[in-house]
């Protein structure tokens, strides 16, 4: 059986959690008087709700699942960093992630100085076969699965998560920042089965947040309670809380926006295989297309000349550049520059 204690790092156990005022006390109030608040009375001149109740109400119905089950946090990557905080060891640990994939497992692991150990994707940019990851997972730590994978668009298969976390002792992560643009059910169901697993969730792409920084973790109670203990008192600010209240109040025009992005994507593949230059066109669960051209490095610096800004992800995956879907005017103008590029 998995038991959280054991991979729970001693000092995180033993550390007294911040009590801020607004723990203290949660109840109504006519003067307040606890939290040396500026008492002339502005939009914000209170400190948020700490745990972020309402949010995670509105989030539970969302996602169907209980709120002692959601971390809400500054963007993902404050869950990601938390994660190695409290349940990664120094010179003992380690973080398995699957390149090419999100950059921030990496870089995160190298602030909390725990050891990365990288295990390839295929050629088809499919995990390796259960056995072999097997194999490779020596301790604890950290296991990341992106999925839709970020930057190559194709998700995983939940019965290959459920094989894994059975055979691992440490946390398997899977990073869902992109799972409203596919039709792939969410790990979040395997939740109640796998008492090792945590789901990353953001704001940023399907609900239009990036600049709010609001992003979620999903886990058992126990992995939740941890992640409470040691994040910042006042982790999300007022303005970002009632920006994503105010999205998830509005979820037919959320799902009105994915199918839309959903369509141009369909649209801009079409289109896309027209061009003599464009090799290989990536299947994506995503918002975005990694496409591999004949001459990449020339493609893009035809598309900065143009104004239109695309990622290169040469470095990771040879003559391949990432390409958000935009709005249809933008997909068209990049359609068409790419036309004139081809001649």
């Amino acid at each position: 059986m998995f038991n959280i204690d054991k991979i729970t790092r001693k000092n995180i156990q033993q550390m007294k959690a911040y009590s801020s005022a607004r723990n203290e006390y949660k109840g109504k109030a006519d003067i307040w008087l606890d939290a040396n608040e500026n008492p002339h009375k502005t939009d914000l001149n209170r400190y948020p709700d700490p745990l972020q109740l309402r949010l995670k109400q509105e989030i539970s119905k969302l996602r169907k699942i209980e709120v002692n089950n959601i971390f809400v946090g500054n963007g993902s990557d404050e869950a990601i960093d938390l994660l190695f905080r409290a349940f990664c060891e120094p010179g003992f640990s380690k973080a398995y992630i699957f390149p090419p994939t999100y950059g921030m497992y990496e870089v995160s692991a190298e602030i909390n100085n725990i050891e990365v150990e990288e295990i390839p994707l295929t050629e088809n940019f499919k995990l390796p076969s259960s056995e072999k990851i097997k194999a490779q997972l020596t301790t604890t730590g950290l296991l990341f699965i992106c999925s839709p994978n970020n930057p190559t668009g194709n998700s995983t298969d939940r019965q290959q998560i459920r094989e894994i976390a059975n055979s691992f002792n440490g946390l398997i992560v899977v990073d869902e920042a992109y799972i409203d643009f596919s039709e792939n059910e969410s790990a979040i169901s395997l939740i109640d089965e796998i008492p090792n697993l945590v789901v990353l969730q953001t704001f940023s792409k399907a609900y239009g947040l990036a600049g709010a920084r609001v992003g979620m973790a999903f886990a058992n109670p126990t992995i939740i309670s941890v992640l409470n203990k040691i994040k910042p008192p006042y982790n999300i600010n007022t303005l970002s809380m009632r920006a994503a209240l105010d999205v998830l109040s509005n979820n037919e025009t959320i799902a009105t926006q994915i199918n839309e992005i959903k369509e141009e994507r369909n649209q801009l593949v079409l289109e896309l295989l027209k061009l003599k230059f464009v090799e290989r066109i990536f299947p994506s669960d995503a918002n975005f297309l990694l496409i591999q051209f004949s001459n990449s490095s020339k493609v893009f610096k035809a598309l900065l000349k143009a104004g239109v800004v695309v990622r290169n992800r040469t470095t990771e995956v040879e003559n391949c550049l990432r390409i958000t879907i935009g709005l249809k005017i933008e997909n068209k103008k990049l359609i068409k520059i790419l036309k004139e590029l081809q001649g």
